[in-house]
């Protein structure tokens, strides 16, 4: 039973792979069709040389030390490959040679499984990789004087293929030769033992967030010269409404067939998300319950074996089948809290040409946020009253002067700072959202001050920049709030996601404020919290005379959170809970208090 759970854990990297019937033991035929593991066009897969008679690759050797994993085969004569990195591993196309079946679960830390079956070795590992980032292959000559294609894995490799591999690989711009494709590495191992060259450039650790300047934001460090670029973001559900929330209940088409048996969950990923496909016999009932540690898929109509596999993906530590009297439980746990609208999406999706089971297609990210678009009577601030102003020591309610309460607003960044750049530009997104947010206050009735309107700057310099930024925050206003964008660098897109808030010790009512923000935010946008940040002082809000807070709104770096900052439904919901903040702010006194001007 082992061996059949570990078959579907993480290796199939794709939407379309994930789509598609999970790979049978039984060797695939000459020129075989299959989908891209990185989810493109079919491509052939038969050998390219025949199979030499009791010629053998696989049963590989391999260790881990510090996060890292090797893996060592042995390379008779005449063996030819192709290695192509995927979100969900490294796939190993061999010709020349019989692969080895085997199937084994968990390697080491950075290789989860291990499957080889007809033409193909899939390695998977718990993070995607990229053409550079995440492993480095090389050949090397050993003692014995046999060949060996040394393969490492980490998160914090980088690399790809090394020099005497790369050398073998045709340049992307001439055509590929018959049963190759642009963007994959082949390689020949040639009749007599070689010795590899050295790398040029060894396996090293992955860019770390680079140092902020004191006073400056975190996203401030990297900027339109730092190359943040979002890693391609992952398709649609097929046949997903974006608009429309998914269906928490549902059932597959045809006539119930009793005793039909649910297969294994097949598992793929894209970069920040993974994929989970149930085929579920005709008449299949689900409802889905998502939770504080992950999405419960409750199944009536079918039967089902006791399974469970961990440490799948990064956005599945594990899932589990139960049986029930009347059919199964999935659980997948995510580790992160789930809502009825937020880090997961789901569709039901029709059967494939020649079978009968629908799709119910899931997909699992915790920066997947709430896009379902608002109506127009969501799309409204409550009103906030207006405040009594001072005159000497004493409040004269004969003679007092009802005025609007004031808040300033700043739109990070502006004119020649862009700010981060990736998925989104920074500058321009933080003014967008801040628009909106002036635009619900007015009609709530409260006075906005915009530290731009515009495309601008106050100083050519960053410091005195924000020093006179800050310096619209004086007594007389109530609440300061600053609009930022989040960045990482590329090596660590993966890692950044969601919303915090910022505050600094500035004024007693700061840190409440930040809260409010924070609060409400989650609740209308669904986005991940990463919750409250004070560790770094801002220039922006230390120098702020009254309550004050600085929001990121999301990451344009991560392929999820930068879709979410493309999408104006989730600038409209941002909008709606910064707003809703400051007005819970403004009316439970959390706030500079109302003094004269």
């Amino acid at each position: 039973m082992l061996r059949a759970v570990t078959l579907s854990c993480g290796l199939f990297g794709s939407w379309a792979a994930a789509q598609a019937s999970p790979l049978q033991d039984s060797p695939p035929a000459p020129s075989v069709s299959t989908p891209e593991a990185t989810g493109g066009a079919p491509h052939s897969i038969g050998p390219g040389t025949p199979t030499a008679a009791g010629v053998t690759f696989g049963n590989p050797r391999f260790s881990s030390d510090r996060g890292k994993t090797r893996v060592v085969f042995d390379l008779a004569a005449g063996i030819t490959y192709r290695l192509t990195p995927t979100a969900g591993g490294l796939r190993l196309d061999v010709f020349g040679a019989r692969v080895v079946p085997r199937t084994r679960a968990g390697l080491g830390p950075s290789v989860t499984g291990y499957r080889a079956v007809g033409h193909q070795v899939l390695l998977a590992t718990p993070f995607p990789l990229s053409s550079s980032d995440g492993w480095w292959a090389s050949e090397a000559t050993i003692a014995s004087g046999s060949r060996v294609l040394i393969l490492d894995f980490g998160p914090t490799l980088l690399g790809g293929a090394g020099d005497s591999l790369r050398a073998l690989a045709r340049p992307s711009s001439a055509p590929p030769a018959p049963g190759t494709e642009a963007g994959h590495l082949t390689a020949a191992s040639q009749n007599g033992p070689t010795t590899a060259a050295a790398p040029s450039r060894p396996p090293g650790p992955l860019a770390s967030r680079p140092a902020v300047p004191e006073g400056l934001t975190p996203s401030d460090a990297l900027s339109a010269t730092s190359g943040v670029a979002a890693p391609a973001p992952p398709p649609a559900v097929p046949g997903q409404e974006p608009g429309q929330p998914s269906a928490l209940s549902g059932q597959a088409p045809g006539a119930l067939q009793p005793g039909a048996a649910l297969t294994l969950p097949r598992l793929g990923q894209t970069p920040g998300l993974t994929h989970v496909v149930l085929d579920l016999p005709p008449g299949t009932r689900y409802r889905l319950v998502p939770g504080g540690v992950g999405l419960r898929v409750e199944l009536s109509g079918v039967s089902a074996a006791a399974l469970s596999a961990q440490q799948v993906t990064p956005e599945v530590r594990a899932w589990r089948v139960e049986p029930t009297p009347d059919g199964a439980v999935v659980t997948l746990l995510t580790g992160t809290t789930l809502t009825e609208r937020s880090g997961w999406r789901a569709q039901l999706v029709p059967p494939l040409a020649g079978s009968d089971r629908s799709r119910l297609a899931i997909d699992l990210s915790p920066a997947l946020a709430d896009l379902t678009p608002l109506t127009p009577r969501e799309q409204v601030v409550a009103a906030v009253p207006p405040l009594q102003t001072l005159r000497g020591t004493a409040l004269l309610a004969s003679s007092a002067t009802l005025v609007r309460p004031r808040v300033v607003i700043d739109p990070g960044h502006g004119g020649h700072d862009s700010g981060g750049v990736g998925a989104v530009v920074e500058k321009q997104v933080a003014l967008d959202v801040a628009l909106r947010v002036r635009d619900l206050l007015r009609r709530a009735g409260v006075e906005v001050v915009m530290t731009r309107e515009t495309d601008r700057e106050l100083a050519p310099d960053k410091a005195t920049d924000l020093n006179q930024w800050a310096g619209l925050g004086t007594p007389g206003t109530q609440l300061y709030l600053s609009i930022h964008v989040n960045a990482m660098p590329p090596a660590s897109a993966l890692r950044g996601y969601g919303v915090e808030t910022w505050w600094n010790p500035n004024h007693p009512l700061s840190s409440s404020f930040a809260a409010l923000i924070q609060k409400n935010v989650i609740t209308v946008t669904g986005a991940f919290s990463q919750g409250l940040k004070n560790s770094r002082s801002l220039a922006v809000l230390r120098n702020s005379r009254i309550p004050a807070a600085l929001i990121e709104i999301g990451y344009t770096s991560h392929p999820i959170d930068g879709l979410n900052l493309q999408n104006p439904t989730y600038l409209d919901r941002m909008a709606l809970g910064i707003a809703q903040g400051i007005r819970e702010a403004l009316v439970t006194g959390v706030t500079a208090g109302g003094g004269g001007r």
